[in-house]
């Protein structure tokens, strides 16, 4: 548009910590009378009103929190107020950028436009080579190879209640293992944790470092992290960090911008994102860089100019299905995520996550490791009584019952969780029920382990 535009790009925390933010900003914008809710669909407020113009990556999942908003007291009473408005792009240009609105079981878009899709993330494993031969293992392909009881103590994960990412990993492994599977795979892989990280860049780092054999990953925060540690003219199959999309399982989501309401350059907000769909904006994502040898060969765009980042690499995928019909050759990475996607539709399952690991795997981690421990050993002999073991197995992967407003007790089932979830968001609920899921957990680890200690040393 002829104006140079100046991005000041702030970073307060991971995706769930930036929604959290906003809601506090929101709740006092409207307890203070700055909105209008005259009509309840489109409350208004005066540009500036929240500092923000943009939210930028974190996934579909906290962009579909920010569409819903946050209950306010207003004039009208108890109103819900949406975070983000609609870009409001001509629907023929959403064809000619997106064509069908889909990858595998996602959509690369909202249908109003209150998020768009630039990038497009995958979720898997990252590894070290080095660590992995060193325990005598084969680089890991599934989500299931971290389970491996050999890695006790060599996985790194992030926190799901402070990283969206890493949610929506685990969220990829409830809904394509189902619910007994995915819970069994969560539980065996944190069991073998070293330790949990407030964020998701942090585990591809130890990874690198030699400080865990594996952990979940961003597809770029892998990707990048493998490219980091390489030494000059040193091939990129060496490195010693590696990076692999679980087949079948790999969940593909778009990485979207979101206007926010009443922030300060609307219109400035939705030339950002027409930006970043153009051809010259997609290519920044996975050419290589201009600055290397490799991209002095990059493609030319329609001004003549090579496409590609300047000096950066970034490794993420672009979102629009043009890129990979006129470019793919060119790109770093030869993966096609609308040819890899998993088709599995989530199962609504995530909102649990956060809760259930803080309570039988973050805030029990001592517990669950000697527990994890207890229940290998006795596995693993065969002059271990058969019924006692069954009782630990019982033990081990239990989940506690959630005692309802009415008193009555529920049992943590796929039938039941939308009741449960919904008597989580009353005022005080989540934190009682945390807090007896914590208690419950401790107590069958410790048992898990007093059942196996008559047999083998603690």
């Amino acid at each position: 548009y002829g104006a140079s535009v100046a991005i000041d790009y702030r970073v307060p925390g991971g995706t769930s910590e930036i929604v959290r933010m906003l809601e506090a900003q929101y709740h006092a914008a409207a307890r203070t009378g700055r909105f209008d809710f005259a009509d309840p669909i489109n409350p208004t407020a005066p540009a500036g009103t929240i500092p923000f113009d943009l939210v930028f990556g974190g996934g579909s999942y906290d962009h579909g929190r920010l569409k819903t908003g946050v209950k306010v007291a207003s004039s009208l009473g108890s109103s819900t107020l949406p975070m983000s408005i609609p870009a409001g792009f001509e629907r023929a240009q959403m064809d000619r950028w997106f064509g069908e609105n889909a990858v595998g079981a996602q959509v690369l878009y909202d249908p109003g436009q209150y998020w768009v899709g630039v990038a497009l993330s995958g979720f898997g494993i990252v590894y070290n080579t080095v660590e992995y031969a060193r325990l005598g293992l084969p680089p890991p392909q599934t989500f299931e190879d971290l389970t491996d009881p050999r890695l006790a103590g060599w996985v790194i994960l992030a926190d799901p209640r402070q990283s969206g990412s890493v949610a929506t990993t685990l969220d990829s492994i409830l809904s394509n293992y189902g619910w007994e599977k995915g819970w069994r795979v969560i539980r065996e892989v944190c069991a073998n944790s070293r330790t949990f990280s407030n964020s998701s860049p942090k585990p591809p780092i130890d990874v690198s470092q030699g400080e865990a054999a594996a952990g979940l990953a961003i597809d770029f925060y892998g990707r990048g992290q493998s490219q980091a540690v390489l030494l000059p003219g040193q091939d990129p199959s060496e490195s010693r960090v590696g990076y692999v999309d679980p087949k079948g399982a790999t969940y593909i989501d778009a990485d979207p911008i979101s206007i926010l309401r009443a922030g300060p350059n609307p219109e400035l907000a939705k030339r950002f994102i027409e930006y970043c769909l153009t051809e010259e904006g997609q290519a920044l994502w996975q050419l290589p860089a201009l600055a290397s040898v490799r991209g002095r060969g990059n493609p030319v765009g329609e001004d003549g100019e090579r496409l590609g980042p300047e000096q950066y690499e970034l490794r993420r995928m672009p979102v629009r299905r043009v890129m990979y019909e006129k470019y793919l050759g060119a790109m770093i990475d030869q993966a096609n995520p609308f040819e890899i996607a998993s088709k599995t539709t989530p199962a609504g399952w995530r909102s649990g996550i956060g809760v259930m690991m803080g309570a039988f795997a973050i805030d029990t981690a001592h517990d669950q490791r000697r527990a994890w421990r207890a229940l290998n050993e006795a596995r693993a002999s065969a002059r271990f009584p058969r019924e006692v073991l069954g009782e630990m197995e019982r033990l081990f992967y239990a989940f506690p019952e959630t005692v309802m407003p009415d008193g009555s007790a529920v049992a943590f089932t796929p039938e039941n969780f939308r009741a449960i979830r919904e008597y989580w968001r009353e005022p005080g609920a989540q934190a009682v029920c945390e807090v007896a899921y914590t208690g419950f957990f401790t107590t069958s680890y410790r048992r898990v382990v007093e059942l196996g200690s008559g047999y083998f040393a603690d």
